[in-house]
């Protein structure tokens, strides 16, 4: 597949010579310009999306807090003749403490993304 594409690429290099330089050739400035605009809501929808946020943190937050009551049960329940149950309980409290974690900067890994 490579050669095939390689060849094509020197056919069109022969047709059109003046033809812009391949993406990975750098400092030619024969490029086209793509336009880069910063993200912006439709027209009122920022206040919806805004407030669809905020109720989604906040079940986030309730669900966090609930997994780790859950978790809490688990290891107390399974304090005594049922350890693998107490074991389960602690392995996910750094399920939940992850989930949490990735709530709470979501919005700051997206923007790196969108800077």
């Amino acid at each position: 597949m490579l050669s095939v594409s390689a060849g094509l690429l020197g056919l069109v290099r022969l047709a059109w010579p003046e033809a812009a330089p391949s993406p990975g050739a750098s400092g030619s400035g024969g490029g086209v310009q793509v336009p880069d605009p910063l993200p912006a809501p439709p027209p009122g929808l920022g206040e919806k999306m805004s407030t669809l946020l905020s109720w989604g943190k906040w079940a986030v937050l309730v669900c966090g807090v609930a997994g780790l009551f859950i978790c809490a049960g688990q290891m107390a329940i399974g304090r005594k003749n049922r350890s693998t149950f107490a074991a389960d309980g602690a392995t996910g409290i750094p399920w939940v403490l992850g989930g949490l974690s990735l709530a709470a900067t979501a919005s700051s890994i997206v923007e790196v993304f969108f800077k």
